[in-house]
């Protein structure tokens, strides 16, 4: 199936219903995807084994200033709003070797041009252990941070990561946040190289609603596939499971949102 990338440093804005108008940043190279995770279901296709050759192609921090400030500008000069200023991008932001010090330069930028809006993270949560990537995360608005499942198993099938992992390693991160967390989880099912993953079972759900009741986030997000995936042989989640699984989140304390 097709993917896409992002081709510009700064794109959008984009209609979101949590973020409202947002206004994306794109940290990582615009021809290929960059992240430490291969999740078979990311919109910006696989990781290629050899991703960290790429590092050459990261913006650096002076020219990720330059495009925000002139985008900013240009859109308040032009009186058109934004609701929020959000790093996603083609892979993980949070590996870009600058990502505190954009996160700097981004604060004081929104302050200077649109001091109302807010500034949100898209991550996979794995380099919560750097003391100085959870110090910049901890200053912004929204901590958008992935938890798919539970278990290492499962999450080994679907997000694919590279390197050293464990479902344990990422919530000790995700514990750090006494506030300002919002989880988000993809439930998804299918077959890859001869395994079977679905993420919806009894046995993941109630595992995985331990970990929110410990973690307290501010708030849960619960999707599911809506563009194209690299592997075909993956498949959405019904919206009535979804809203099912949601309802267990909401009885459990712990505000949710559902996209299905």
């Amino acid at each position: 199936m097709s993917t896409f990338l992002f081709d510009e440093i700064i794109f959008g804005p984009v209609a979101s219903r949590r973020l409202g108008n947002s206004l994306g940043i794109n940290l990582l190279p615009t021809d290929t995807k960059y992240c430490n995770f291969n999740c078979l279901y990311c919109e910006c296709g696989l990781t290629a084994k050899n991703y960290a050759t790429k590092r050459k192609d990261l913006p650096p921090r002076d020219l990720v200033k330059k495009e925000l400030e002139r985008t900013l500008n240009e859109f308040r000069n032009r009186h058109r709003r934004i609701d929020t200023i959000t790093f996603a991008g083609n892979g993980e932001p949070t590996l870009h070797p600058e990502f505190a010090e954009i996160i700097d330069d981004t604060i004081v930028l929104k302050n200077i041009y649109f001091p109302n809006s807010k500034i949100a993270v898209l991550s996979n949560a794995t380099l919560l252990g750097n003391e100085k990537i959870f110090r910049a995360l901890y200053k912004v608005d929204y901590n958008i941070l992935k938890l798919d499942s539970a278990f290492d198993d499962t999450l080994q099938k679907i997000n694919c990561p590279l390197g050293n992992f464990s479902v344990s390693k990422l919530v000790a991160g995700l514990r750090k946040f006494p506030a300002n967390l919002t989880i988000q989880t993809l439930f998804v099912r299918g077959e890859y190289n001869g395994y079977f993953f679905d993420n919806t079972t009894d046995k993941e759900i109630d595992a995985w609603l331990e970990i929110l009741k410990e973690l307290k986030p501010d708030l849960v997000m619960v999707y599911t596939i809506a563009r194209d995936t690299p592997i075909d042989s993956i498949r959405k989640v019904e919206p009535e499971k979804l809203d099912e699984i949601a309802r267990k989140v909401k009885e459990s304390g712990i505000p949710v949102t559902v996209s299905a």
